[in-house]
């Protein structure tokens, strides 16, 4: 610790697309074994963190994002990630976290992931720590299973409750357009339903592996940096369980997929839904499309870099 205080530190903390989730079985404890490959991308939260007494936040949003009903107490994971931060450092110090988001709020994009992966970031540098991405990574496994990657960004294959990271390489961009929905899911009703849709259609899929893993292909894919070897590939188990609670969301994955999509998919546990675009050209076309027809598309790319000071 160098004991200056700057009197702001500014962060940037990316949202993520799951390009590739496989759940294994629900185990004993009514969590899953997940293998997931993420992809950092370009829709960011921002974080400005000054100096206080205690632990603060105040939340903002920027573009279409409903943040009705997010909390600004300790049930904020970036209020908690402060928190967790000082105990570990051994540190009697507070901050104002104003956060400004981008990511939709519950919106399958890990928003509340990079706002708790940019708080620690932030803290560290405010309270002038210096603490190893190591370390900040190891406390990161402790808030959530998307906290780590926030951090980290770019690719990375997930397994555990994806937590368990091994970064991936990616060559290349890859450019989607999201579409954002102002009515969230919440991530374990998502699960439910899967668990649901599994014991309903057992006969038909069989049994889900207990130790699921990425496909290979889609590793070869990222690190090709082919948008339609990617395309092919894309698969997340949790899209048929969103639908079946979300029927409306089928209808807006068919027209972007007839728009000129690769590839769509629900992005993590919805109701965000991720276009695959050929390239930055196709992507702007494709938004430009949904965009007329009344929707709120949102061009990205990745991979991005996680959590940053700017």
């Amino acid at each position: 610790m160098n004991g200056l205080t700057p009197a702001s530190v500014r962060v940037r903390a990316p949202g993520k697309i799951n390009v590739f989730l496989e759940v294994g079985d629900v185990q004993d404890d009514g969590y899953h074994e997940l293998a997931t490959a993420f992809q950092a991308v370009s829709l960011y939260e921002e974080m400005v963190a000054t100096p206080s007494d205690d632990i603060t936040m105040s939340v903002t949003a920027k573009g279409p994002v409903d943040i009705e009903g997010v909390p600004t107490d300790e049930r904020n994971l970036a209020v908690r990630a402060a928190q967790l931060l000082a105990r570990a450092a051994g540190v009697d110090r507070g901050a104002h976290l104003a956060i400004r988001k981008a990511v939709p709020v519950a919106g399958g994009m890990g928003g509340g992931s990079a706002d708790a992966a940019a708080a620690l970031v932030a803290c560290d540098a405010l309270w002038g720590l210096g603490m190893p991405t190591s370390e900040l990574a190891r406390l990161a496994a402790h808030l959530g299973a998307d906290v780590p990657f926030a951090l980290l960004g770019g690719t990375a294959v997930g397994t555990g409750r994806g937590d368990e990271l091994s970064p991936a390489l990616a060559r290349g961009r890859f450019d989607w357009v999201l579409v954002p929905n102002e009515v969230g899911m919440s991530t374990p009703v998502v699960y439910g339903e899967l668990d649901a849709h599994r014991e309903r259609h057992a006969v038909d899929i069989g049994p889900a592996r207990r130790v699921p893993a990425v496909d290979p292909d889609v590793l070869h894919a990222l690190r090709q940096g082919d948008a339609e070897m990617l395309a092919a590939t894309l698969r997340n188990d949790l899209q048929a369980p969103a639908l079946h609670l979300r029927p409306d969301l089928a209808r807006v994955l068919e027209r972007g997929e007839s728009s000129g999509a690769l590839a769509g998919l629900v992005s993590g546990s919805g109701p965000t839904l991720a276009f695959l675009a050929a390239d930055e050209s196709s992507a702007i076309d494709l938004q430009v499309t949904l965009s007329a027809a009344g929707l709120v598309a949102l061009h990205v790319h990745g991979p991005v870099p996680g959590a940053r000071v700017v």
